[in-house]
């Protein structure tokens, strides 16, 4: 066991476009090394290239266009979901268990509010509907609320993985090849489609400061190179 500040969570952003199943070995292999407390936990933020990725619940039907972009099996909660340039990943991983105990309704309610207290700061009013997951704005005049935040959680023996993704200012145009998280009858949003533009750097310092906020907890900004993500990144190379 090693021993460091439990307190304490590391934060990483990685440059560049990480790619989608580098990612998800690298989450697994770091959720298995916080279960044995061996590493602290950690919050990763990135972003992918153009990709659908298929949660446990993902209907066939809800994926309209299967040739416009490659489509991975995600392992997360939820369905289908679009990930691209100009689109905040964060990908959380948590002592769940330790955090909120067999409560996982009240950790997918903590990462609802940190969106939305994060939104806040970027001058975003987010809101949550009861029986939808995620973080949705309601736009001017009579169109229905459209989402802008979404979440995707696994846990398993305790440590979350996968996490939430934020639409900065991805091409929206990518969400018509599928039914996004199900749901037909909603759009989705982003930041610069609202016409509220941010940088990614002050993105990810309101992502930051309200994780702190929420969840109570100071984090730790680490390199890359500090991360010990396992093998290296194919989509930086």
């Amino acid at each position: 066991m090693m021993d460091f500040d439990r307190s304490r969570v590391q934060w990483l952003a990685s440059p560049g476009l990480v790619d989608y199943p580098f990612a998800v070995a690298a989450m697994e292999q770091r959720a298995a090394a916080i279960r044995l407390e061996e590493v602290p936990e950690l919050v990763w933020l990135l972003e992918h290239p153009h990709l659908y990725t298929a949660g446990t619940g993902a209907r066939p039907s809800d994926l309209r266009e299967p040739d416009r972009l490659p489509v991975f099996a995600a392992g997360r909660g939820g369905q289908y979901t679009y990930h691209g340039p100009g689109q905040r990943i964060a990908y959380v991983m948590l002592d769940v268990q330790r955090r909120f105990g067999a409560d996982v309704r009240a950790f997918v309610g903590t990462l609802e509010r940190w969106l939305i207290e994060s939104l806040a700061m970027l001058g975003v009013e987010g809101e949550v509907r009861p029986g939808r997951v995620g973080v949705w704005v309601v736009p001017p005049g009579p169109a229905p609320e459209r989402k802008i935040a979404a979440i995707g959680i696994r846990i398993r023996r305790g440590i979350s993985y996968h996490g939430v993704s934020l639409n900065v200012a991805p091409d929206l145009g990518y969400y018509d090849g599928i039914v996004p998280c199900g749901i037909a009858d909603r759009g989705v949003t982003s930041l610069a489609d609202l016409g509220r533009p941010a940088a990614t750097k002050d993105v990810d310092m309101c992502l930051r400061r309200g994780f702190e906020s929420v969840f109570g907890v100071e984090t730790a900004r680490i390199s890359p190179s500090d991360a010990d993500l396992g093998a290296s990144n194919p989509a930086a190379e």
